[in-house]
């Protein structure tokens, strides 16, 4: 069965609720929760808001649903992260495996190939021979540079080849797709930091960039996992991926109040094509119907 997406839940709450009254208001806690918006930032939201609709007399849906864009608002950041043609520019890749990063990576890559940017795409997950082939096979479809080095070299020494690389023509971007393991957390901080020094060192001042991909679908789970690679290396934006699914999404607010973190991009769907600028006003829009 198709879960029901959050927009849809809220209009629900309004049609089996004549007034928004303190049972209104519980179950509109339920459904942020549920939405993927953390029971913290669930709680004090609907106090506020609870608060307003009291002194205010706001009632209506639309009433309601707009005071809460606007208690939303300062919450979820957005981002677009910057490039310039004659400098080296990098985004590191980040995220646990099989949230769609490889794939993020080529999409990225041909937005910027596709505004006349030189790229070269930086195959550092090396621990999986499956990473490098699909990275590959998505450098060919696109027909974008790739920088690989056989499985199991170092990840980092894959980095420095492509910033050189790009930095001998004169500039571009180098995206640079990297490993995911959470389970083995210690090796894994151990290899970032490592892929994190070079591409500070190799990168011109302020054009180095590291992106976390999530999944829209895993809800609080994202939420740890950017705490993880914040840690570690820290996160300048988030990309989410798998937007269309139920797509609650609220996980992008959780990441904004909690870490700061802003969003810069969201994927909507499988194909190169499928993946557009984070932009705050449209995603609350979606998030609540509005």
């Amino acid at each position: 069965m198709a879960k029901i997406s959050f927009a849809q839940k809220i209009k629900n709450l309004f049609s089996s609720h004549s007034k928004a009254d303190d049972e209104f208001f519980e179950d509109l806690l339920d459904a942020l929760i549920e939405g993927d918006i953390g029971a913290k930032t669930a709680m004090e939201l609907v106090d506020t808001l609870q608060k307003k609709c009291a002194e205010e007399k706001i009632s209506g849906e639309q009433e309601i649903l707009l005071e809460m864009k606007k208690l939303l608002l300062p919450l979820v950041k957005e981002i677009k992260p910057e490039t310039q043609k004659d400098k080296v520019c990098v985004w590191m890749i980040l995220g646990v495996n099989g949230v769609g990063k490889t794939t993020t990576a080529a999409k990225l890559a041909l937005i910027k190939k596709n505004q006349g940017e030189n790229v070269v795409l930086s195959a550092s997950d090396t621990f999986r021979a499956a990473a490098i082939e699909q990275l590959t096979m998505h450098a060919e479809r696109t027909g974008i540079r790739i920088v690989s080095h056989q499985s199991g070299s170092d990840p980092a020494a894959v980095v420095f080849d492509a910033c050189e690389s790009v930095r001998a023509h004169g500039g571009g971007l180098v995206i640079a797709d990297t490993a995911g393991r959470l389970h083995n957390k210690e090796n894994l901080v151990h290899e970032l930091e490592k892929i994190d020094r070079i591409c500070k060192q190799k990168s011109d001042e302020g054009f180095y960039k590291k992106l976390l991909v999530i999944d829209a679908t895993t809800g609080q789970n994202a939420l740890r996992q950017a705490e993880v690679f914040n840690e570690a290396v820290g996160v300048d934006a988030v990309v989410l991926t798998k937007y269309d699914s139920s797509a609650k999404g609220g996980v992008v607010i959780s990441i904004g109040k909690e870490l700061s973190i802003p969003c810069a991009y969201v994927c909507t769907g499988e194909s190169y094509e499928d993946i557009e600028e984070f932009n705050a006003e449209k995603y609350l829009d979606s998030f609540l119907g509005l």
